[in-house]
């Protein structure tokens, strides 16, 4: 079993450069650290530290060791403020998944509902799909929130339910948006320079579907994950993007600088919050679906 206190020992050495300056942090024996840092070493079997002038360097099988340290030290940090709080009680800990692609500006729209919660700690974790399905199950999340609903597995016990199916609105900023172009929505989105959502995402492949259909082929001016990003473009000049209605409608400021174009009724944007069974009872995931589905 790995010793985490030799770990750790390898960890400040890294950090500090040296032998000497890891012994002086930790207030211990240079050759404490050494020996310490060996029978790290023995037990993984392979060297992790070597020579470098008057300090030391990481050999290849060193970094890996260091980037697991991190990651492990980091929850250990958080660890603390996690029990302190639990311990208080009075953090309102919520943990949400958002899979990439998702439209940012309407999953905040959606947990708007809980943002005033006191004491709230809100966690957003973004990733793959099956990554965060994983965490969901093992109860490290409290939701997901997807644009695809939960894949038919009993053994992950998960649920799902479409918060969202909104319909695509375009804007783009009043320096290229013309009265003429709003007119002769939507064939003027081949005149236009058009952002669009990277292919991960599923609105991507819809509105692939709905230029086919109206015989549209866009002006591909940029490509993007983050919606967000997507609209901060759009609004310093770069073209026009789609937005969901949903997402839009509670985010004034986004309109500054922006003009309506036009609206794509037929693509929608979905958005599904996905649950494991202990999960949907946490007061703040019953709150976000009540929120949403009224």
């Amino acid at each position: 079993m790995l010793n985490y206190r030799h770990l750790h020992y390898f960890w400040v050495v890294v950090q500090e450069g040296g032998f000497a300056r890891a012994a002086e942090r930790l207030d211990m024996a240079v050759q404490t650290i050494s020996a310490q840092v060996r029978e790290l070493e023995k037990s993984l079997g392979h060297q992790l530290l070597k020579p470098a002038g008057r300090g030391v360097a990481m050999t290849e099988a060193g970094q890996a060791a260091y980037a697991r340290a991190e990651e492990i030290f980091q929850l250990g940090r958080a660890l603390n403020d996690e029990v302190r709080e639990a311990a208080s009680g009075n953090a309102a800990r919520f943990a949400v998944g958002l899979t990439d692609g998702i439209s940012k500006l309407a999953v905040h729209a959606i947990l708007t509902s809980v943002l005033d919660t006191p004491s709230l700690r809100l966690l957003c974790h973004e990733g793959d799909a099956e990554e965060l399905l994983a965490e969901l199950a093992h109860h490290h999340l409290d939701l997901v929130l997807s644009s695809q609903p939960a894949p038919h597995n009993s053994n992950l016990r998960l649920s799902s339910e479409r918060l969202v199916a909104s319909p695509i609105d375009w804007y783009g900023p009043s320096a290229i948006v013309r009265k003429t172009h709003v007119d002769h929505f939507p064939q003027s989105l081949a005149s236009l320079p058009v952002l669009l959502p990277t292919g991960h995402s599923s609105l991507r492949s819809r509105l692939d579907r709905w230029f086919e259909a109206e015989g549209i082929r866009p002006r591909m001016a940029g490509e993007f994950e983050d919606s967000a990003l997507m609209a901060l473009f759009a609004a310093r000049g770069m073209g026009v993007f789609p937005l969901a209605a949903f997402g839009a409608e509670r985010d004034d400021p986004l309109h500054r600088g922006l003009r309506w174009l036009g609206r794509s009724s037929d693509v929608k944007e979905e958005i599904h919050a996905i649950v494991s069974r202990r999960g949907r009872h946490h007061p703040l995931t019953q709150k976000v679906l009540a929120s949403a589905l009224s």
